[in-house]
């Protein structure tokens, strides 16, 4: 993972907020954010039911006209947290938005305009909800330096100007409802912290520290943007002109949905790492604030904390989304101002901060802990800032089994911890292989889809076979297999038939199903397969199924969507990816079924456990070669 770094002496003395003009129930909202059309209303309903926000804040008026402008927000938030604190000035102003009032000068220089102050050093970060994280991390790395004695971090949002009505033309997006998604979503709002070296004297203060951020832009597609057109195309300055780029709607905000459980899968693991590295301890955190977008994704988080076994309590969750709405990067703002003002948390607490972003995947945490006035620095988590972090994260996947209680059967919970950090490194070396870029990027081809089928379909044939023959292999202690590979097996059967068909019909040359071959890799990992099929009780092969089903179950249900786009005049020929996207997670229960009766059976079975998670392994590695050779 990445390495933690711990800040020494960088506080949290003030916080502050501004919401603009007065609370919009959802009955109130179509006065300023009005459904399109019936889809729209449609759209609407669902949402609200979805997300849980009951009440929210625009900076416009009901005719659509700015009242609050992104700048003049940040000041009254940066005004609002100065009240709190003392009078000293600071050195550093930091500013966070997904979207100032103007494309340039940054943000920060706008607000350091808006509020008048002397000379100062600024910083504006660009971006979506983390984005304000990154200024906190910055702004806290110059005062712990000893750059400066102090700095105010503030992040502010108004989408809602991009939500009025007539930036929609009538009849234009119907069936865009990735656009339609998000005018249910956000509000407006802005809030600040200041940092400083030393605690407040005279009130409690916040201990910073540390800030972990971690983009995984190079691992999945864009999800969340403003300037491209519904299915990709121009970017909004490459079209003739602006008015060109608004008809072709490059300047609309939009957030590909399908691909939201990616996030926090990889969330919950980047937490898994901040555990196991000792940054943070779940027995200790007395207070949790998570910014997700809607009450809905609440049980997605609860649920993926349980099934790595570091679970935080509910009663320790604190949100405000019921009544601010989700303020992109403001949202962890608005909350803790809002937190400490209702909780008045006690010293010795501590609050974790959990940010994930959707815009490409960044996510963000921060540990703070409520310290006695006056207070000097001290770092009661510990942090190893010298030795080599694992390189494998210690948390299950999303898309595994049900969770497992670790005390009543420790040998499954800990491999499949063991897997998972297998899982993890494999799926990020599987976006960046060079078909898979391809997808992402929108330069598949049909070619390039007839040449990866070609190469496929020989290897998809062969998976009965070394299934079967590992049955045969078994020996009496584990004859309860024989029945679960047997049935896995027989669904297997015709499988490569379905996809041969698919290979035809989009346009496949090769009329012989016999005389289509496997590149090297494939060859590879055919040969480790049978190889380890042909040895008696070959039950480490397990770990291998968990590789080859997990991509079905979790990697091709995000490309399949972007490859039907690239590839819509081919016709039915997706039917093979679209069939094992629904029924991986189904093959997987059968494969967990297995994986008890081995450790259940087993004479040792903590090393039989090392030897699945050795295969599954080594099968990734010659996945990985298999998917790059189909280049």
């Amino acid at each position: 993972m990445h390495r933690v770094v711990a800040f020494a002496n960088t506080f949290i003395d003030a916080t502050g907020a501004f919401l603009p003009g007065p609370p919009v129930d959802n009955a109130t909202m179509d006065r300023y954010v009005a459904p399109l059309n019936r889809t729209s209303t449609r759209i609407k309903r669902r949402i609200l039911a979805e997300n849980g926000i009951r009440t929210r804040h625009y900076a416009i008026d009901e005719q659509g006209r700015t009242r609050f402008s992104v700048a003049a927000m940040a000041a009254a938030a940066v005004r609002d947290c100065a009240a709190k604190a003392d009078a000293r000035p600071v050195g550093l102003l930091a500013a966070a938005s997904s979207g100032g009032d103007l494309l340039l000068p940054g943000l920060a220089s706008q607000v350091h305009a808006e509020l008048g102050w002397p000379p100062l050093t600024t910083a504006s970060h660009h971006g979506v909800c983390a984005s304000g994280m990154l200024a906190l991390a910055d702004a806290a790395r110059a005062v712990d330096r000893g750059e400066f004695d102090s700095a105010m971090v503030v992040a502010s949002e108004s989408p809602s100007r991009l939500f009025k009505h007539s930036r929609f033309a009538p009849g234009d997006y119907d069936l865009d409802f990735d656009a339609h998604f998000l005018r249910w979503m956000l509000s407006d709002a802005a809030g600040a912290w200041r940092l400083a070296a030393s605690p407040p004297v005279d009130r409690p203060g916040l201990k910073l520290h540390f800030v972990h951020s971690v983009s995984h832009a190079g691992d999945f597609p864009l999800c969340m943007q403003m300037g491209l057109p519904h299915g990709g195309g121009d970017g909004w300055l490459d079209h003739p002109s602006a008015a060109a780029a608004e008809r072709a709607g490059a300047l609309l905000l939009r957030q590909d949905i399908r691909l939201l459980p990616h996030l926090f899968d990889v969330g919950i693991h980047a937490y898994a790492e901040l555990v196991r590295a000792g940054a943070v301890d779940p027995a200790g955190v007395d207070h949790f604030l998570c910014h997700y977008s809607s009450h809905r994704f609440r049980g997605v988080v609860r649920e993926c904390l349980e099934k790595a076994h570091l679970a935080i309590p509910e009663e320790r969750w604190f949100t405000n989304l019921a009544t601010r709405g989700n303020t992109g990067a403001a949202s962890i703002f608005v909350m803790l101002d809002d937190f400490l003002a209702e909780r008045s948390p006690q010293p010795g607490e501590r609050i974790l901060l959990f940010v994930p972003e959707s815009g490409r995947f960044t996510v963000s945490f921060a540990l703070l802990e409520v310290v006695a006035p006056g207070t000097r620095g001290h770092l009661s988590v510990p942090v190893d800032q010298g030795a080599e972090p694992p390189v494998d994260p210690d948390v299950p996947p999303p898309h595994d089994p049900s969770a497992v209680d670790a005390a009543r059967n420790p040998e499954l919970a800990a491999l499949l911890l063991e897997l998972a950090g297998v899982w993890n490194d494999f799926r990020s070396r599987a976006w960046r292989t060079t078909p898979v870029r391809r997808i992402v990027a929108g330069r598949f081809s049909q070619a390039d889809y007839l040449n990866w089928m070609a190469q496929w379909i020989p290897q998809v044939r062969e998976g009965t076979g070394w299934m079967r023959t590992a049955m045969h292999h078994l020996t009496p202690r584990f004859d309860p297999l024989r029945a679960l590979i047997a049935g896995h097996a027989d669904d297997e059967q015709g499988d490569y038939l379905i996809l041969f068909d698919d290979y035809r019909r989009a346009g496949g040359s090769v009329e012989d199903i016999d005389a289509l071959r496997r590149n090297p890799g494939g060859e590879a990992l055919n040969a480790f397969l049978h190889a380890k099929a042909r040895q008696a009780d070959a039950i480490d092969l397990l770990g291998a199924i968990y590789i080859i089903e997990g991509s079905g179950q979790r990697l091709i249900p995000a490309l399949l969507p972007l490859i039907r786009r690239q590839l819509s005049g081919l016709g039915p020929v997706f039917r093979f990816l679209h069939y094992h996207g629904e029924n991986d997670m189904a093959h997987l229960s059968r494969w967990l079924q297995a994986v008890e009766i081995v450790l259940a059976l087993a004479e040792d079975p903590a090393a039989a456990g090392a030897e699945i998670t050795r295969t599954a392994r080594r099968t990734a590695e010659l996945y990985l070669m298999q998917l790059e050779d189909a280049a």
